[in-house]
């Protein structure tokens, strides 16, 4: 197994973040195998999807109206809302597998491995990256 951590910054905004090219630049030369995503953070999530098209900006508007950022929350500290964020991994999962085939992403031609963060309060994410082969 091959694994290292990247860190991010998500900024004090709500963020669908494309981490495509740095995993299609981890996976190079790696032959075949999977990939695996994981965040270890109780707050953000990992989603395959296409981007620039405005399916993120979608995301995150579907999510506003899922799990809105009010009072309703029982969880509560730093900002308002902020209890949605720590529902949202259960609807967006902390981790993402994707096939690797001679090195290359076996992601559909619209499809996009991206960090989801609603957590306004933390400006700093850690994905791990792990490629996993059978040999």
């Amino acid at each position: 197994m091959h694994s290292e951590t990247r860190t991010y910054r998500t900024g004090d905004r709500e963020v669908v973040l494309d981490l495509t090219e740095d995993l299609r630049d981890f996976v190079a030369g790696l032959g075949d195998g999977l990939a695996q995503l994981f965040v270890p953070h109780a707050t953000a999530g990992l989603a395959i999807l296409e981007t620039g098209a405005g399916s993120d900006d979608d995301l995150l508007a579907a999510l506003g109206d899922l799990l809105p950022a009010d009072d309703r929350w029982r969880h509560r500290h730093g900002s308002r809302g902020h209890g949605r964020s720590h529902v949202m991994p259960a609807l967006i999962p902390p981790y993402a597998t994707v096939p690797v085939l001679e090195g290359d992403l076996m992601l559909g031609t619209w499809q996009s491995v991206c960090l989801v963060d609603l957590n306004v309060d933390n400006h700093t994410r850690e994905v791990r990256f792990s490629f996993l082969t059978g040999g």
